[in-house]
């Protein structure tokens, strides 16, 4: 008997038939004599529905009182799944992420987790029951429900998973596994039969949606092997683990892009010691994730930084800035939204000679400009304009994977 923590996307239970498909699912693994415990999201559109049932009442509604509706979503999710399991003759209950003890701390809407009780769950398990959680949702040490960000029903998975030293944890999705490429833009895109938590973790982060970056964290840190696999086909899909069998087989894993980034370049900056961290700080002060930096040599008394950040801080970077013109010392800020991210991703770029020539080879022969460069041990990422992007990813996914 193996303990399985399973986690089924919003698509998936999106409506009533695809209800019961996964309780088909759920059914066929509980019946094979295995404990289980699945995550569930909210239903398809549920959330944005609930954010814009908010705005008909509130201009700026509270975190907190965000955290209290939006959290309703799941629980609908797995009432609703207890119903359709106890209707088959599977026994089932359904707790929140406050009744498994899913602690988190006070950050609403974005908090994160600081442990998960184990009681109330082993308990139900050991009544021979499925128990249903739903994701995306704790409490924080003043008893309010908190919620964990868009995709955060991964990361309520894998902390379960990891909490319980579960066997296995698998995350359901409407794809059959994670592809070289987005299937839907890319044509010739592959499913990969395995990838590395860092690889995964590179590409989450670069804008493949497939898996919460937070959640590939957490695996990483509880060595919780982790499969992703399609609700609807019933393949075998993609597992990120540690090691790979092909690391050194293939240099490239993976290409992306992400079209919700905008640059900031501030111009005219006090050529002096210290204005940098002055700028950085501001923007860690700010909450702000900070991408691609580059900083010019500078002439003379001023010298220009340029840096990349996530499309919805747009308005909190540029008041933070406008706040400290003075303090900071620059002349101007200039924006541009319209750009994308294209990062080739993979464990053998760092070992293997060429893999940069080969990708601005690619981008050379499209036709594609490229505005700024960022490198990694295991990743390539360049700025390029956004009307560009897809082309630019087509062209260097065909020049590593069609090549090979």
């Amino acid at each position: 008997m193996a303990l399985i923590v399973q986690k089924f996307g919003g698509s998936s239970v999106a409506d009533a038939a695809c209800i019961r498909r996964v309780a088909g699912i759920i059914a066929e693994t509980y019946r094979a004599g295995n404990e289980l415990v699945v995550v569930l999201s909210a239903q398809g559109d549920t959330t944005d529905d609930l954010i814009e049932k908010a705005a008909e009442i509130s201009a700026r509604p509270s975190k907190r009182e965000m955290d209290m509706l939006l959290a309703t979503g799941e629980q609908i999710s797995v009432s609703l799944m207890a119903m359709c399991l106890e209707g088959m003759g599977i026994p089932a209950v359904s707790l929140g992420g406050w009744q498994v003890g899913l602690k988190t701390n006070s950050d609403y809407s974005n908090a994160r987790i600081k442990g998960v009780g184990e009681e109330r769950i082993r308990k139900e398990l050991g009544r021979g029951k499925v128990v249903l959680v739903a994701g995306f949702q704790g409490i924080n040490r003043s008893g309010d429900i908190t919620t964990l960000g868009r995709g955060g029903s991964d990361t309520s998975a894998v902390a379960i998973a990891s909490s319980l030293y579960a066997d296995r944890c698998q995350i359901f999705t409407d794809v059959d596994g994670i592809y070289s490429a987005d299937p839907r833009k890319v044509t010739g895109a592959r499913k990969l039969d395995e990838i590395t938590y860092d690889e995964m973790l590179e590409l989450a982060y670069l804008g493949a949606q497939v898996l919460h970056p937070r959640s590939v964290e957490m695996a990483k840190k509880h060595h919780m092997p982790l499969e992703v696999l399609s609700s609807f086909t019933g393949k075998p899909g993609t597992i990120v683990k540690e090691v790979t069998k092909n690391m050194e087989a293939m240099a490239v894993t993976g290409v992306t892009k992400d079209t919700e980034t905008v640059l900031f370049s501030i111009v005219g900056l006090a050529n002096q010691p210290g204005k940098a961290f002055q700028l950085f700080r501001l923007l860690s002060n700010a909450k702000v994730s900070i991408d691609v930096i580059l900083q010019s040599l500078g002439t003379g008394d001023t010298k220009d930084i340029s840096f990349t950040v996530p499309r919805k801080d747009t308005e909190r970077v540029q008041k933070a800035l406008q706040e400290y013109k003075d303090v900071l010392g620059f002349e101007r800020i200039d924006i541009n939204a319209e750009i994308a991210k294209v990062s080739v991703v993979g464990a053998g770029i760092v070992s293997t000679p060429g893999i940069a020539a080969k990708m601005f080879e690619a981008l050379t022969d499209a036709k594609v400009n490229i505005d700024m460069i960022s490198t990694s041990g295991i990743c390539i990422s360049v700025l390029v304009p956004a009307e560009d992007a897809d082309r630019a990813m087509n062209a260097i996914h065909d020049k590593f994977f069609r090549e090979e």
